[in-house]
């Protein structure tokens, strides 16, 4: 049996049809700077990525672009993602896709602000965000994994053959 334990959840939804509206609601929380994070662009054959394109920008947002996200994220695309938040000083990550896109902006979150290399941080080590986080956000366009549930978040290491989970928080 598991021990004692007490969790807290800040996660905000909204579900149904037409629930991207309330993005417009959402962004004005955050500063200027958005990383778009998204992978090998189904988004963009749908339409999403052009709505959400439109409702960043009539929200007087910087868009940055971090897409190629794959199915199960790897550390090296990790490191690449963290490279791009910095550059751009992001202020939020909206993660556009399913479970992987979520996982990968949560890694990418706790791993801006930080020197050290996040794979050996916190997919190793597993040492808890002692950085400043910046904040995710998560348009799912399928649903399955809960990862826009939870502060967990799966990495693989090809190199290492490895694929870790780190639940932060």
């Amino acid at each position: 049996m598991l021990g004692n334990f007490s969790y807290k959840n800040a996660t905000k939804l909204y579900f149904g049809e037409d629930s991207l509206k309330y993005l417009s609601d959402e962004l004005p929380k955050y500063g200027k700077n958005v990383v778009l994070i998204y992978g090998g662009g189904s988004i963009k054959k749908n339409g999403i990525y052009d709505e959400v394109i439109k409702i960043l920008k009539q929200n007087g947002k910087n868009v940055a672009e971090d897409s190629g996200v794959m199915p199960n994220p790897t550390a090296d695309k990790l490191r690449e993602g963290v490279k791009i938040a910095r550059e751009h000083n992001a202020d939020l990550l909206l993660a556009v896709g399913g479970g992987s896109c979520c996982d990968y902006a949560k890694a990418v979150s706790v791993s801006v602000n930080c020197d050290e290399d996040p794979w050996d941080k916190y997919f190793i080590r597993f040492d808890e965000p002692d950085c400043q986080i910046v904040p995710v956000g998560c348009v799912l366009t399928m649903a399955g994994t809960g990862s826009e549930m939870n502060g967990g978040s799966v990495i693989t290491n090809h190199a290492q053959q490895l694929k870790i989970g780190h639940v932060f928080g």
